[in-house]
């Protein structure tokens, strides 16, 4: 049975990331974690008093969490959206990341649904932010789902790729799941921005790619152009994606798509969910 964990802080950027992932999860049998982490504050030597003398509140705080998480099974319930699922809460107090960290090592999860947080969904995403460290340092596959997301059944998937590909294509196995049980269309997406063709390695990745992925639909595609983010918006608007999926560890091509120094206004950014896979 497949793992979910869905963390949330009660905003509607969080609710509308598990209505998402209800909906793309709908007819499978899982576990869904619901869970909330209150963020340990961090106190100086002279402030240790306090540190004792909050742990009552801090306990009530929990509770109270947990009777939020609670609240929001019984939402799902009501909306007739449990389906097949079981519905597991999970109220913790910790550093973020390291909350995370050990619930999916605790409860074996497959998958991490994550929405984002804030009026600027993922132009918002810093390394330092939850969903970036999230991303970036729990090892196991996280699907983001930006603000503005509206579930479609998935038809288009786009895999942007440089071919350097320095992971094994195991990884890819939870997008090829998806391909399969939507019927989806894989496009993978080379992204050009200098007029040189293929290095000999990089023709070798590809064909590694075509060959893992037989008899899953696929097709390669090329854009030549001076802006990765850019060609990557004209291709999603274009063939009308529904996800992005991006390999974590090709860290370099992922913080220029999704780790944006300045705010850009790029829609896939508020509108298209990503689905970033670990090793």
């Amino acid at each position: 049975m497949t793992r979910i964990l869905i963390p949330t802080d009660f905003s509607n950027n969080a609710w509308n990331a598990i209505l998402y992932g209800l909906e793309l999860l709908k007819g499978q049998e899982c576990v869904i974690y619901l869970s909330h982490v209150q963020v340990r504050p961090v106190f100086t030597a002279a402030e240790s008093t306090v540190t004792s003398n909050s742990l009552e509140l801090r306990d009530q705080i929990l509770r109270d969490r947990k009777r939020n998480l609670e609240d929001l099974v019984l939402r799902i319930r009501d909306k007739g959206l449990e389906g097949k699922h079981t519905f597991a809460t999970l109220a913790s107090s910790d550093f973020f990341v390291d909350s995370i960290k050990s619930q999916v090592e605790d409860y074996k999860i497959d998958l991490i649904i994550m929405g984002t947080r804030g009026a600027s969904g993922l132009k918002k995403i810093t390394l330092g932010s939850n969903t970036g460290n999230v991303i970036t340092k729990v090892k196991c596959p996280v699907l983001v789902v930006p603000e503005d997301a509206v579930y479609e059944k998935l038809n288009e998937i786009v895999f942007p790729t440089d071919y350097q590909i320095n992971y094994d294509l195991g990884v890819l196995e939870v997008m090829v799941g998806l391909i399969r049980k939507y019927q989806a269309n894989l496009r993978i997406l080379h992204i050009a921005t200098r007029s040189r063709e293929l290095t000999a390695e990089q023709e070798k990745n590809k064909d590694l790619l075509h060959e893992y992925l037989n008899g899953a639909p696929h097709s390669f595609h090329t854009l030549r152009g001076t802006s990765i983010e850019t060609s990557l918006q004209c291709f999603i608007e274009s063939r009308d994606i529904q996800m992005v999926v991006m390999v974590a560890k090709n860290l370099n091509f992922l913080q220029r798509i999704l780790f944006r120094p300045i705010v850009e206004k790029f829609s896939y950014h508020t509108e298209i969910p990503f689905l970033v896979l670990h090793e």
